[in-house]
């Protein structure tokens, strides 16, 4: 590979920001492709599913081949809130092989016993998201009920453009939720696209259910999510 090519892929992967790079089977001519980088026709339409999907692999467009070796940052989830939801959602979550981070300053619910294995920070969020920054490529899911706790990282998510967002609560507890959002700063759109109540909606009633609906959730999310550059 060129050696300019190279780092730039290297750059975008550093900076967690998806990038393919693709190769013509014919001639051997390569280039690198970020996410928002515009291709029309066939190949655009291959290259989008790929930034999608992750899935690497050999694409025919118009009687040529191509290859396109796809890197997407590993997809994140971030929990606020060591509850029992939590500690399903977790397990379940790194079997389909997101990384999760568990944070909850309680350090009754926060314990090792409970979240073994677990990337797991008994802080304050605004403290424990100053190491692990919020970006396109992380769910935020907010599952303590408490404001206090859950509403800073809902803002921080909001303003990252995180993939998925979503948040624990009735319809009466999201009213309340989506006004103090407003007076942190944030529009009806930004707060639309929060996923409240959360999970889908397959009448999940215990814990374990609840945290089946809500990994269903973000992976619909992270598959059909928009592009950067594209109409969504």
């Amino acid at each position: 590979m060129d050696p300019y090519l190279l780092r730039k892929l290297n750059r975008e992967r550093a900076a967690r920001r998806a990038v393919i790079h693709l190769t013509d089977l014919g001639d051997g001519r390569d280039r690198v492709i970020c996410e928002g980088d515009p291709v029309a026709g066939p190949l655009g339409e291959s290259i989008a599913n790929a930034f999608r999907s992750g899935k690497s692999g050999v694409v025919e467009v118009e009687d040529r081949k191509f290859f396109l070796n796809v890197h997407l940052p590993p997809a994140r989830i971030v929990v606020i809130g060591a509850v029992h939801i939590s500690q399903a959602l977790a397990r379940m979550a790194m079997v389909a092989g997101f990384d999760v981070c568990i944070i909850d300053p309680r350090t009754a619910f926060a314990t090792e016993e409970r979240f073994a294995g677990i990337d797991l920070v008994a802080e304050w969020p605004e403290d424990g998201l100053k190491t692990r920054p919020l970006d396109p490529y992380t769910a935020l899911v907010a599952v303590t009920h408490d404001p206090k706790i859950d509403d800073f990282p809902l803002s921080q998510a909001l303003s990252a453009g995180c993939f998925y967002v979503g948040a624990l609560g009735s319809r009466k507890t999201h009213a309340k939720r989506v006004e103090r959002l407003k007076e942190m700063g944030h529009g009806e759109a930004e707060i639309a696209s929060i996923s409240a109540p959360i999970g889908l909606d397959i009448g999940a009633a215990s814990p374990a259910e609840i945290a089946v609906a809500v990994l269903a959730d973000i992976i619909e999310h992270l598959r059909r999510r928009p592009l950067r550059g594209a109409a969504s």
